[in-house]
């Protein structure tokens, strides 16, 4: 892990650099416990598809309040993290990623994954365990509702010219998600667009990761997810979105027969639920969060 700046002041995290599986260099963010005579615990946040790490911003700062390392990464091919060399976006080179990520840090770690975080967190896990002491799953189970996945399709590949300016920009995202409040500021959106020489703006992420199509394609299929969710033993969260059209309550209801130790909690939000509710989604992680390492020190 390279650190790249250093400015103090929890609420701005440290920049920080992992290199990934195969070289790629993958840029995060570090918030750092507050307590620091203690040797916390690492929470890694993996945000979803399309997303980058400053979805996680609000939480990494309530997090290192709480006690507790965090650090939010920019997966391959999103945000300031290199682009993958023709296209290595299946969810192997993602899982990869997280086993890079997790062997350069100290100390136990839990995985917070939303969506496609998720699903890698899940398979992480499934597929190695003893990786993590926790995991909690944001609004993902390994049987998600497809036509909810189709429409999370459709709206990343909307606009492939662009857009005008921000506002336009709002605009998709209001459509896509009437739920949540129009912003009062654009500075949050700015960070996941990016203006090029023509002038617009554009999603910051590579427009090859589509080019893997739906999940069986990208290795998450349904089978595979089941599998890595029965080797689940770790203490676990699904924090589901009450409105969310991608996990149903019978999606929910069979991750919990699978993993009966694992607990569910429902905030009002869609799939996008770090973003929807902040506030509620980081007061259930961090109670949680707070049990576990109390079981732990008991």
């Amino acid at each position: 892990m390279t650190v790249r700046s250093s400015p103090g002041a929890q609420a701005r995290p440290t920049e920080v650099e992992f290199v990934g599986s195969d070289g790629i260099h993958l840029r995060a963010d570090k918030w750092s416990a507050a307590r620091p005579d203690t040797r916390p615990e690492t929470v890694l946040l993996l945000h979803g598809g399309g997303q980058t790490r400053h979805s996680w911003h609000a939480t990494g700062y309530r997090l290192a309040r709480a006690g507790f390392d965090a650090v939010a990464v920019d997966a391959r091919g999103h945000g300031d993290s290199e682009w993958a060399v023709a296209g290595g976006y299946s969810l192997d080179a993602f899982v990869a990623d997280v086993y890079a990520i997790a062997d350069s840090l100290p100390g136990p770690i839990v995985l917070v994954g939303a969506s496609l975080g998720g699903m890698t967190a899940l398979v992480a896990e499934g597929e190695r365990p003893g990786l993590v002491s926790a995991l909690v799953l944001v609004d993902v189970v390994p049987r998600p509702n497809e036509a909810g996945r189709a429409r999370i399709r459709a709206f990343m590949a909307t606009a492939p010219d662009g857009f005008a300016d921000l506002e336009e920009a709002v605009d998709a995202l209001q459509t896509y998600n009437p739920l949540r409040p129009r912003p009062r500021s654009l500075d949050g959106l700015r960070k996941n667009l990016r203006r090029r020489v023509d002038g617009r703006w554009y999603w910051h992420w590579d427009p090859r990761f589509l080019e893997f199509g739906d999940e069986p394609t990208r290795g998450a299929d349904v089978v595979r997810l089941l599998e890595a969710a029965k080797r689940i033993s770790v203490p676990t969260l699904l924090i589901r979105g009450s409105e969310s059209d991608v996990v149903t309550l019978d999606g929910a209801r069979e991750l919990l027969e699978i993993i009966p130790h694992a607990r569910a909690v429902e905030v009002q939000a869609g799939h996008m639920v770090a973003g929807d509710d902040n506030d509620v989604f980081t007061t259930e992680l961090v109670g949680f969060l707070a049990a576990h390492r109390a079981a732990t020190d008991a």
